[in-house]
């Protein structure tokens, strides 16, 4: 499925959602740079850290100042570094995103502000606030299931005439949304899906890429599945090659949100040999029932021979160390 067509324009095609890693309590920067690094060399277009799979709400603002810098720095300039800067209070939401341009980002993903329900001008408000105090390129972030609380097609209209609000992350499950926000919106303004098991079909309805947390565990997968849709639409690509890859994709989609994001991912990249399967309260590693079905997920992807690029599909994921799931799997 390998394209040749290049790579997608900033911000655009597959951008992980990292995991934060801790150690006792602390931070594991050394392993960040790892995921970091590994993730790059797979092919994946862009990075988000501190974001909601970062756990940003259990992080201070040091933390985070730390966490961009190192991922920054582990980057390298190779791919696009979003912050995660959002907060239910304007005021911090400005100052997260006023140092995360000091420091170098590439943009900032700022969420809608959660558990203080404002209204659509409140919504308004708050994200031209954080638009008029940095000169940082904004993604705005629609995630209703956190927030409860969701940004309208007319307030995200009214938000796109910003010079520096270029894009939204649109994580609904209402597939008309990607239409109505780009009838709603300038051309070139980005749309980015947040729902894994339907990033094809968000980019059938007009999406130009994804935030991903699968991309956590399977970047080089992710990646193809994107990769095969532009070749599609070159009239280069394969449909039938393509329809396999989502379909192999979705049962680890699925099986990173059986539990609280980012539990699973957390868990599965313990598995592949990147983090400690460690969160802050009140968040708690996964159950027993819920890693076994992860180590079968992962034992049926990884070492699953048909990614193969002589056949035509996605080339295959290189892992960090020989792993044990093969024959975890077998045993059960």
């Amino acid at each position: 499925m390998a394209t040749g067509l290049g790579n997608p324009p900033p911000f655009c095609g597959v951008t992980t959602a990292l995991i934060t890693p801790f150690r006792d309590g602390h931070m594991d920067l050394p392993a960040l740079e790892k995921l970091v690094d590994w993730q790059i060399v797979e092919g994946i277009h862009g990075l988000v850290v501190a974001g909601s799979t970062g756990e940003s709400l259990s992080l201070s603002e040091a933390e985070r100042d730390a966490l961009l810098r190192t991922a920054l720095q582990a980057a390298g300039g190779r791919v696009p570094v979003i912050a995660g800067t959002g907060s239910s209070d304007t005021a911090t939401a400005i100052r997260l995103t006023q140092s995360a341009e000091k420091l170098g980002a590439s943009a900032a993903l700022v969420v809608a502000p959660a558990y203080n329900k404002p209204t659509q001008e409140g919504l308004f408000q708050h994200f031209r606030a954080i638009h008029d105090a940095s000169s940082l390129p904004i993604i705005l972030y629609d995630v209703p299931g956190r927030t409860a609380v969701q940004l309208a097609v007319e307030t995200v209209a009214r938000l796109a005439e910003l010079p520096r609000v270029i894009g939204i992350k649109d994580a609904n499950d209402n597939l008309a949304r990607p239409l109505q926000l780009r009838l709603a919106t300038r051309p070139d303004f980005l749309l980015l899906g947040g729902e894994n098991q339907t990033a094809l079909a968000f980019l059938a309805q007009g999406g130009q890429g994804w935030i991903s947390v699968t991309s956590n565990v399977a970047p080089r997968l992710c990646v193809q599945l994107y990769n095969g849709w532009t070749a599609l639409q070159a009239k280069q690509g394969d449909w039938e090659v393509l329809n396999r890859l989502n379909l192999a994709l979705l049962p680890l989609s699925d099986a990173l949100f059986l539990e609280s994001n980012p539990a699973p991912s957390k868990h599965a990249l313990s598995l592949l040999g990147f983090c400690r399967d460690e969160l802050r309260l009140p968040l708690v590693s996964v159950s027993p029932q819920t890693a076994a079905i992860l180590t079968k997920v992962l034992a049926e992807l990884f070492n699953d021979n048909q990614w193969d690029e002589q056949e035509g599909g996605a080339a295959v994921v290189q892992l960090p160390i020989q792993l044990p799931i093969k024959l975890t799997a077998a045993k059960q």
